[in-house]
C-alpha cells in the first residue's frame, strides 16, 4: 500500500490590531504564515496571486475589519505603454545605470536608506531602523531575491529597489532613493525598470503590493496602466471609471 509522504501542515496566524499605516484613524490587522521549507518558493508564488505580501521570511495581508482600503495591483507587462510623462522619465533617466545584485545589504545602501526614511517617512517605524534591522530585511528570504541598484554615471547609488523573483513575475518589494532629486522621479523609474526588465524575462507581471487609493503614498500605483487589481477573489483591469480609481484622483499623489 502507496503511503503519501507527510506535509507539514501550513499554519495562518491573525496577528493583534494595531494603528493604520497608510490612513488615518483606522486599525489594521494581518493574516500572515511562515514561509520556511522546500516549498517556500512555490508557497510565496501561490500567496502572491492571492494577494499577500513577502517581509523577511513571513508572508502576509490585510484582514481588517470593516476596511478593504488596501488593493493588491499588478502590472500587465506585454500590455503595458508608458504614458507622456513615464516616456519622458525614461529619456530624463537614460544616463541612470542598473546593476542585478544578490540580496546582500551594504552600508552604502543603508546610508541612502536611512536618508531617504528621514526625508520621506520621518514619523515612520522604519526610520529608527539600524543596520542590523536592514540586513534582516534584504538578506532573511527564503526564496529568489535581489536587489536591484540605479548609479549614476560616475558611479554614485542614486537608489536600489529590493526584488522578489516569481514563477510569473517580478514583485516590487521595497525601494528607496536620492530624496532631495525629485526630478528624476526614482521610485516610478524603479517601476519602469522592472516592467522592462520583466518584459525581456518573459515574465507577464510586476507585482506592486497594495495600492491604497485613500493615501497620498499609495496611490501612484495606479499611474502603471493596463494593471490589474485583485477585488471579491478575482484579478481584473483596472478601468478608467473605476469607483476606486475615482476615488484616488481626487487625493494629491505622491512619488519619488
Amino acid at each position: 500500500m502507496l503511503q503519501r509522504p507527510n506535509r507539514r501542515p501550513q499554519f495562518f496566524y491573525t496577528t493583534a490590531p494595531l494603528p493604520c499605516p497608510y490612513v488615518a484613524g483606522r486599525t489594521e490587522r494581518k493574516i500572515v504564515t511562515e514561509l520556511t521549507g522546500p516549498d517556500a518558493e512555490v508557497l510565496h508564488d501561490r500567496l502572491s496571486r492571492a494577494g499577500f505580501r513577502r517581509s523577511h521570511n513571513i508572508a502576509y495581508s490585510p484582514v481588517c475589519p470593516g476596511c478593504s482600503a488596501c488593493i493588491p495591483i499588478r502590472i500587465r507587462v506585454n500590455a503595458f505603454e508608458p504614458n507622456r510623462a513615464q516616456r519622458k522619465l525614461a529619456k530624463l533617466n537614460a544616463d541612470v545605470h542598473s546593476f542585478e545584485m544578490p540580496a546582500r545589504a551594504t552600508a552604502e545602501q543603508f546610508a541612502l536608506f536611512q536618508r531617504y526614511q528621514r526625508a520621506r517617512h520621518g514619523d515612520g517605524d522604519m526610520a529608527a531602523m539600524g543596520f542590523y534591522d536592514y540586513r534582516a530585511m534584504v538578506e532573511d528570504t527564503p526564496i529568489t531575491t535581489g536587489v536591484v541598484e540605479f548609479r549614476s554615471a560616475d558611479d554614485k547609488l542614486l537608489g536600489a529597489c529590493l526584488t522578489d523573483w516569481l514563477g510569473d513575475g517580478l514583485s516590487a518589494v521595497y525601494s528607496f532613493f536620492v530624496p532631495e532629486d525629485t526630478r528624476r522621479s526614482l521610485g516610478s523609474w524603479a517601476i519602469l525598470w522592472l516592467v522592462e526588465r520583466a518584459r525581456a524575462l518573459g515574465l507577464p507581471y510586476v507585482y506592486l503590493g497594495y495600492w491604497v487609493p485613500e493615501s497620498r503614498k499609495m496611490a501612484y500605483k495606479a499611474r502603471f496602466r493596463p494593471s490589474e487589481v485583485l477585488m471579491g477573489g478575482a484579478w481584473r483591469e483596472l478601468a478608467d471609471g473605476d469607483p476606486a480609481l475615482e476615488a484616488a484622483a481626487i487625493i494629491p499623489a505622491t512619488v519619488g
